[in-house]
């Protein structure tokens, strides 16, 4: 007889769930979040959403897509604190919680490893892999080993139409976290990426050897070939 054989499964702890989705901006992901949500909410599971509070673009208490589908959320700074926030007791009620722009989230590996691990709940992150360098953003790929499930998402590139996988920033800051729309960014396909890339720099090199004030500095449009 083998040594799990003599554990009580009742002994046990429920366990839940973690789901990724991950792409470009413009690519559907808040919209996967949400659909997803419902239907979980539609089988009769309790739901709750959580956005961060640096997001407010559209609304402060609630997720809302692009073409503006809205679903009722926490704002928060963080998400260590959404159990102490909502209440104990209404926490243990909740099957399923729903996170939307999940690299603004710096404990978002503790949280999703505690909820699901520990406390049995279904946690769904949406929020972007990599930043306008294409370069990893917050802790969403760090969850990614957690996962049950991973969605790769793509945008439709705004210069040709094809699949979009990155997210090209238009303007010239170099924060990483500068949140926006399409007036400050756009998806677009490897091509026209690296294309615009290399007009930013260039002409960037070209206003500075003329000692053009930094801030005549602008975004440039790239032209599709």
């Amino acid at each position: 007889m083998s040594f799990l054989s003599k554990i009580d499964p009742r002994s046990f702890c429920r366990v839940g769930e973690i789901h990724v989705i991950v792409g470009p901006m413009f690519a559907g992901k808040t919209t996967a979040l949400l659909r997803r949500v419902n239907l979980e909410s539609n089988d009769g599971r309790n739901v709750v959403m959580i956005k961060s509070s640096k997001d407010t673009r559209y609304a402060v208490d609630a997720v809302v897509t692009h073409d503006g589908t809205k679903f009722p959320c926490w704002s928060l700074p963080d998400l260590s604190s959404f159990k102490h926030r909502f209440g104990v007791d209404a926490y243990e009620k909740v099957d399923v919680i729903g996170i939307d722009e999940a690299q603004f989230f710096g404990d978002l590996y503790e949280f999703c490893c505690n909820a699901a691990d520990l406390d049995g709940k279904t946690v769904i992150v949406a929020g972007l892999d990599g930043d306008y360098l294409r370069k990893s953003f917050g802790s969403v790929l760090d969850i990614i080993p957690l996962a049950d499930t991973v969605t790769k998402l793509t945008a439709r590139c705004e210069l040709c139409s094809r699949k979009a996988f990155f997210t090209f920033r238009k303007t010239r800051e170099i924060e990483t976290e500068l949140i926006g729309g399409a007036d400050m960014y756009m998806p677009v396909c490897r091509q026209h990426y690296v294309n615009g890339q290399t007009v930013k720099e260039a002409a960037k090199m070209v206003l500075e050897s003329h000692e053009v004030p930094s801030d005549l500095i602008l975004g440039t449009t790239v032209v599709a070939p």
